[in-house]
């Protein structure tokens, strides 16, 4: 899929933004442990989703996803749940990935665990060695610690185990599945756990499923054992990390014009949340009316300085926050703490600065953080690196560019996204879809 992003002064009109993608994962997952029926509201509609969402039926749940506004998981809990007749495929779901992987292991038998070939190079070592520990053999098909995976459980309670704090969805799936173990496990993060905001949508959605952890200040979790998932129904919020790329858009608009976002929270667990005060650090305008149920509002014509942001809670932001920072009027934008996002889809870190620089943009990158100074971005032909974070910032930035601008492998957007581009359009920004290149 290709696009043509024509320049935009100003953008106008009303957001509707999709249900939370993480939090979707989360409901999937825990429907599948809990023996019943768990009805998930106001679903992410993306492919990552419904790739979990499929390895949740090969594993011996009922899974009816027919209805966009509600979907439901009817499971014979842990102790009904089988060994897979085929392979369990997570495409490019990377938190798909570290979840299946963990309830693979909490099975007696064999699984194979893989995805697309970004998933194939999708660091998980320190998630298998930790299984490995608990009882379980973890088997890479080509010796490498990365996809395809041979995973044999099952796993056992009574562990203490030892994850670096860079990726916290190395940590993800053994919250999740831990408490249904005999006996108690530890957590233990050895460096500061980032992407926190994750950890604690993870425990909200584990007490609707009436499971629960102790949280001791991020620095290890103990998981008490012999707990049992019960069925729930939970509504998922709306997506801050869909909602941040509008607000983007909006914010380095050159003339004014006011978008509205609706559906958002802004006591929601996501980090993203943080654009409200980001943008408006950088001598944007944000207003929230009524902690979001009343809208968002994001207001375009005004002049942009760069500030310095830590993103070791928001590493999926470090694209966006980048496009910010290359249309800042004066002061260089720092991000700081990024290396999670070197580990995602691509080295997100490394395809924006990329991708930008094609546009004009002065950036200086390093190892855990990266320097952005204030630029005059023209039209380019850009690269979308099959990752949906990358094609979204690009989309972004060509708007605010002078000429035209042409993106590439533009359907990853339905990873997180899928009406992307139709919602930008609904609020006037000039994109054009090509049938073909």
């Amino acid at each position: 899929m290709y696009y043509f992003v024509h320049p935009t002064t100003a953008l106008e009109g009303v957001v509707k933004v999709p249900g939370s993608k993480s939090q979707t994962a989360r409901g999937l997952i825990l429907g599948t442990l809990a023996k019943g029926t768990t009805r998930v509201q106001h679903p992410m509609l993306n492919i990552d989703n419904y790739d979990i969402a499929e390895c949740c039926r090969l594993l011996g749940a009922d899974v009816d996803t027919s209805n966009d506004k509600e979907w439901v998981i009817t499971s014979p809990g842990l102790e009904g749940l089988h060994i897979p007749a085929n392979v369990l495929n997570v495409g490019n779901s990377g938190t798909g990935f570290y979840f299946i992987t963990t309830l693979a292991g909490m099975l007696n038998g064999k699984s194979v665990v893989t995805g697309d070939y970004q998933i194939c190079y999708r660091p998980i070592a320190p998630l298998l060695n930790a299984m490995r520990e608990m009882g379980a053999k973890c088997t890479s098909t080509r010796d490498n610690e990365l996809a395809p995976l041979m995973i044999e459980g099952p796993l056992q309670g009574g562990h203490t185990v030892h994850l670096g704090g860079k990726n916290v969805q190395w940590g993800i799936g053994l919250m999740v599945c831990c408490p249904a173990l005999d006996g108690d496990t530890t957590i233990i993060y050895d460096t500061t756990l980032g992407e926190r905001p994750y950890a604690n949508l993870t425990m909200d959605w584990m007490e609707a499923a009436g499971v629960h952890l102790i949280n001791n200040n991020y620095e290890s979790f103990v998981i008490p054992g012999n707990q049992k998932y019960r069925p729930f129904t939970k509504k998922t919020a709306a997506d801050w990390c869909s909602a941040s790329y509008p607000m983007v858009a909006a914010a380095i608009m050159k003339e004014k014009g006011t978008i509205r976002l609706d559906g958002l929270d802004i006591n929601d667990f996501m980090g993203e949340r943080h654009y409200v005060d980001w943008i408006n650090e950088m001598g944007g305008k944000v207003t929230v009316v009524d902690e979001g149920r009343g809208g968002v509002f994001v207001e375009g014509g005004h002049e942009l300085h760069g500030i310095e942001i830590d993103c070791g809670d928001t590493p999926d932001a470090v694209p966006a926050l980048a496009v910010l920072g290359a249309y800042c009027a004066s002061g260089k934008m720092r991000l700081y703490n990024i290396a999670a996002c070197r580990m995602k889809e691509t080295d997100r870190a490394k395809s924006i600065a990329c991708e930008l620089r094609k546009m004009g943009a002065t950036i200086e990158e390093g190892e855990d953080d990266m320097i952005i100074y204030p630029s005059k971005l023209h039209g380019a032909s850009l690269d979308g690196h099959h990752d949906h974070r990358i094609v979204m910032a690009t989309a972004c930035a060509a708007l605010g560019a002078e000429g035209d601008s042409f993106i590439c492998d533009a359907e990853s957007v339905n990873v997180s996204f899928p009406r992307f581009f139709e919602e930008m359009r609904n609020i006037k920004a000039t994109i054009e879809r090509l049938s073909d290149k």
